[in-house]
C-alpha cells in the first residue's frame, strides 16, 4: 500500500514544498489549507500521517489535532512557526507524535517523518504478532501503573486520570527508577519533539505529573529536581505479573 500524508497548512509555497518532498520519496499527498478541508480529506481516506500547522488563519490547529485524535489513530506531526511554549505543551498533551518549528529544512522533515512511520509500523506489528499480550505492570510507591492498558491506580487502589503526555512521562520514569535524566533526554524519550534549552514545556509537564502523583516535597519525594541537570524518579519500583 502507498503511504499517504495528508499536509493541513494555509500556505499554498509550504504546502507546494511539503507535497513535492514527500512525492519524490514515493508518498502519496493530500492537501487541506484549512479544516474543513481536513475533514474532507480524512472522511474520503484515512491518512498513514497527518502534518499539521498550528495556525491555520482564523483556525486553531491544536482544536483540530484534538478533534482528529478523538476521530482518527492516525501519527499526527505538528507545525508551527511561533516558537510558543504553549503550543508545545498542549501538542505534547493531546499526543502528538513530533514538533516541527518553520522555518524548516526539508531533509529534517522527512527524517522525522520516516521515524514516525518507522514507529507506527513496529508498533502495529506488534500488535499482530500479539494479539493478547501479558500486560505490562509496575508498582511504586503503593501506586501501580498498567501500561499496557494505560491505567494508574493509587495506594488505596483508586483510578487516577492521567492526561496522554502525563502517562508517557510517568512511563519514562518508572522504567528509569534512580536515574538522573536531562531535559533534553526526557524530550527524546518524549518522541523526539522539537527541543530548544529555553523550552520550560517539559518543566511544565513534570510539575503537573507532580501535582496528581507526588503530595511529599524534598527528600520523600517521587520526581526529585536534579540542579543543573534534570529530574529522577526516586521511587523503588518493581515489575509486576501482569
Amino acid at each position: 500500500m502507498t503511504t499517504k500524508i495528508l499536509v493541513i497548512d494555509d500556505e499554498p509555497e509550504i504546502r507546494r514544498l511539503l507535497k513535492t518532498c514527500f512525492e519524490r520519496e514515493g508518498y502519496s499527498v493530500a492537501e487541506a489549507a484549512d479544516a474543513a478541508a481536513a475533514r474532507a480529506s480524512l472522511e474520503r481516506e484515512v491518512a498513514s500521517l497527518i502534518t499539521l500547522d498550528l495556525s491555520l488563519g482564523q483556525e486553531d490547529g491544536l482544536i483540530l489535532a484534538r478533534e482528529i485524535r478523538a476521530k482518527h489513530d492516525v501519527p499526527i506531526i505538528m507545525v508551527s512557526g511561533k516558537g510558543d511554549t504553549v503550543d508545545r505543551i498542549v501538542g505534547l498533551e493531546i499526543g502528538a507524535d513530533d514538533y516541527i518549528s518553520k522555518p524548516f529544512n526539508l531533509r529534517e522533515v522527512l527524517a522525522r517523518v520516516r521515524a514516525v512511520l518507522r514507529r507506527r509500523e513496529g508498533s502495529n506489528r506488534s500488535a499482530l504478532a500479539a494479539p493478547y499480550p501479558e500486560h505490562e505492570v509496575y508498582e511504586f510507591a503503593g501506586w501501580v501503573m498498567d501500561i499496557t492498558s494505560r491505567e494508574l491506580k493509587d495506594e488505596k487502589g483508586v483510578p487516577r486520570e492521567l492526561t496522554t503526555a502525563e502517562f508517557n512521562l510517568l512511563e519514562i520514569f518508572v522504567r528509569r527508577p534512580h536515574r538522573a535524566l536531562t531535559r533534553d533526554e526526557i524530550m527524546d524519550l518524549l518522541n523526539g519533539h522539537d527541543y530548544s534549552p529555553l523550552d520550560r514545556s517539559i518543566d511544565a509537564l513534570v510539575s503537573r505529573l507532580r501535582r496528581k502523583i507526588d503530595s511529599n516535597v524534598g527528600a520523600s519525594a517521587k520526581i526529585k529536581s536534579i540542579r543543573s541537570i534534570g529530574y529522577m524518579f526516586a521511587c523503588d519500583v518493581k515489575r509486576m505479573k501482569g
